[in-house]
């Protein structure tokens, strides 16, 4: 069972529009602890995002920041409301996407919280790095009958025995193939709240020793 975003996702998310003054954005993050304002528009649509990171670009000397950063920074130090010190477009995810692929967008953009929008663009929630570890909160019985489910299913569960102990998993038995034994390690590191695999299975050789005659 692969986890997708709409699984893990926050649905009360603290939003902003354009117009929102930097006081209101700091008391905002402070009150409801988070990391990341979306700003929306009128129809709810995600238009940008203001981070913490975004606002602390006030505290910076301008004269620091011209010589540091682009332009848009100068911009941002200057600002006073979300539409000045938005980061735009705002980078989002849809409520079927993986969360392996909402965990890649945060760390290679170094983001700490994605919006998830419907297919219009509409703010439906948000997800965040802890969202994200939730998947690793279950069950090692739950983990465990999932496991032997899905070999039961599509291989020859007798030649199989799994064990779960805090999400590592391990796997032992006598796959018939090299290749079908690799196969079943893929399918298991897969399982929703699998944190490693352990791999014991015996393989065949690949090049098998075939008795010659004695000379």
């Amino acid at each position: 069972m692969n986890a997708t975003v709409k699984d893990v996702m926050t649905t009360e998310v603290v939003v902003v529009r354009r117009g929102a003054t930097f006081k209101e954005m700091a008391a905002a993050l402070r009150r409801f602890r988070v990391s990341a304002l979306p700003v929306v528009d009128a129809d709810g649509k995600v238009i940008g995002v203001v981070s913490g990171a975004d606002m602390l670009a006030k505290e910076v000397p301008l004269g620091v920041i011209d010589g540091l950063a682009h332009h848009q920074e100068v911009h941002r130090a200057a600002g006073l409301t979300a539409g000045d010190l938005m980061t735009h477009p705002a980078v989002t995810v849809s409520p079927g996407d993986s969360v392996e692929h909402a965990a890649r967008l945060m760390y290679s953009l170094r983001i700490k919280r994605l919006p998830v929008v419907d297919p219009g663009g509409g703010l439906v929630g948000v997800i965040s790095r802890t969202d994200l570890l939730a998947v690793y909160d279950r069950p090692d019985s739950e983990i465990r009958a999932e496991i032997e489910g899905l070999i039961r299913h599509e291989f020859l569960p007798s030649q199989f025995a799994v064990t779960v102990e805090d999400g590592v998993v391990t796997v032992a038995g006598s796959p018939e193939t090299a290749a079908l034994g690799h196969h079943i390690v893929d399918k298991v590191r897969d399982v929703q709240g699998v944190v490693a695999v352990r791999d014991q299975l015996s393989y065949p050789d690949v090049y098998p020793i075939v008795a010659g005659p004695v000379l």
